[in-house]
């Protein structure tokens, strides 16, 4: 009946000489995710979540990281650099304005850094900020940032989360009110359950194409997928459940996508807690674990086992996966020269994500195939933040580390499983004064043959980016260079 209305409209539209109006595309989009952010000031917290709402759709830096790791201009236009590598001049974008109408200009670029740097500074990425000497403004327009010595990474880390642009009126308040300069502002957010983004109609930039977005927390692996199947949930780019994966595929109304992501993803020990401040015991488990037996059982599969803290998809990648070949034999005999010949009981306390939850279960049962029982403790994600990586009280853990090129965090004073070595900074120091290229390559292995050596936790495995969604969405990432749900280029198609 309906479709004999839509003719006879039709036709007398046609003798009438009106023109029916065309049918508008979807303007909004509701994406599902597993984990809530604790808050959504990305400046103020390692949560990955808080990025995958608020990057580049919210707050934006003076550069950002594209959907292939690429550096790209954001709040700063263009930029030059001086040839011994040490003076950054930024030429800034002008008309740019926060969301409460707070002009941006070079004032915004130092007052940012210099908060980010600040003694009782809480950026959970400050390494990315020691390289900085000064921000100086020679106008408004022009941030000229000095650095203390090369940093060939330094325009690559200015894209990060962590170094956005935040509003010296509006930064005390961003974790509950976010206000950024980005193309969404946030409309609402209802805790447990759903933040949501509204366009921002006074955008300095080119207008998106999404009215609104809905970031909708589903943890539970079988409920993402219930949610995605009855259409509730338009697109899951962080898909939970790879057992349901080929339903997905073999339905039309879906794509299915696995990318790459900068997510090591390890079995991290308290190396200042015993028995693993022993690095025989550190390489005992490592020797005990079968990371292709957790990619297969937790994974489905989907998933590339690592030796080492680094992407398989850098060039300068080494794989030593055969440093600890999965060997029960050779773990006993390492926990028995350590004194433990009958093992030991341990607690891995695991976050909410499924490769947490599933791999803890099947690494319990490896290590107990060399005596040692691990209790399994599940904990929430603000509990597992304050916990584990604030207070380090822990034994052993399971976590993703998705930040890109995140090998400094072994280099750090303090850090939550408390890896000290003199050598290993010295390294990383090194690395980062190596401006040519091929020496720097030399170095990155050196670091992960380190790593390796050293053990200072288990490398599990580099955690694949699954994404499913609607076959009429276009302009989600594939991959994640960095921890972002950028939704900036999406748009429905008919």
């Amino acid at each position: 009946m309906l479709k004999h209305t839509l003719v006879i409209a039709a036709a007398i539209a046609a003798l009438t000489g009106l023109t029916m109006p065309a049918h508008a595309a979807k303007d909004t989009l509701v994406i599902g995710m597993v984990l809530e952010p604790p808050h959504l000031d990305p400046t103020g917290g390692a949560a990955a979540a808080i990025d995958e709402v608020v990057y580049s759709n919210l707050f934006q830096g003076l550069t950002r990281v594209d959907r292939i790791g690429g550096v790209q201009p954001s709040l700063a236009e263009s930029w030059s650099i001086s040839p011994d590598g040490l003076v950054y001049t930024f030429k800034l974008r002008s008309g740019v304005k926060f969301h409460n109408g707070t002009a941006f200009d070079c004032s915004i670029v130092k007052f940012s850094y210099e908060r980010a740097t600040a003694e009782d500074s809480v950026n959970a990425q400050k390494g990315l900020f020691k390289p900085i000497a000064k921000t100086e403004c020679p106008d408004p327009q022009t941030a000229v940032i000095t650095l203390k010595r090369p940093a060939s990474t330094f325009l690559f880390s200015m894209g990060w989360g962590d170094a956005v642009m935040v509003a010296p009126d509006t930064a005390a308040e961003n974790k509950t009110n976010p206000i950024g300069t980005g193309p969404f502002k946030l409309k609402r957010w209802v805790k447990g359950d759903r933040v949501e983004l509204a366009r921002n109609d006074a955008y300095w930039g080119t207008p998106v194409a999404l009215k609104s977005v809905t970031f909708k927390i589903i943890p539970d692996p079988s409920a993402a997928a219930a949610a995605m199947m009855a259409g509730d949930v338009d697109a899951f780019p962080n898909f939970p459940a790879a057992e349901t994966l080929a339903g997905f595929e073999a339905d039309p109304r879906f794509v299915v996508r696995v990318g790459t992501t900068e997510g090591e993803t390890i079995l991290a020990m308290n190396n200042t807690r015993k028995p693993f401040d022993d690095v025989r015991v550190r390489r005992a488990i490592a020797h005990a674990v079968d990371r292709q037996a957790i990619v297969d059982g937790a994974m489905s599969g989907l998933g590339t086992p690592i030796g080492s803290h680094f992407a398989p998809h850098n060039a300068a990648y080494v794989d030593m996966t055969a440093t600890y070949p999965h060997d029960v034999t050779k773990a006993k005999a390492l926990l028995a020269e350590a004194g433990y010949p009958d093992g030991f009981n341990a607690v891995i306390t695991l976050p909410p994500p499924p490769y947490a939850r599933r791999g803890g279960e099947i690494i319990a049962a490896q290590l107990a195939q060399v005596g040692v029982k691990a209790e399994l403790v599940p904990m929430e994600w603000a509990q597992w933040l304050d916990n584990v990586f604030k207070q380090t009280n822990f034994d052993m853990t399971i976590v993703s580390h998705t930040e890109p090129m995140d090998i400094d965090i072994y280099a750090r004073d303090k850090y939550y499983f408390n890896y000290q070595s003199a050598d290993y900074k010295a390294l990383y120091q090194k690395f980062l004064e190596t401006t040519d290229p091929a020496a720097r390559m030399g170095v990155l292995e050196q670091i992960q043959r380190k790593l390796a050596e050293d053990e200072p936790n288990v490398f599990l495995f580099q955690l694949a980016k699954t994404g499913v969604w609607n076959a009429k969405l276009q302009g989600l990432w594939e991959s994640s260079p960095v921890q972002a749900n950028d939704v900036t280029e999406v748009r429905w198609t008919e």
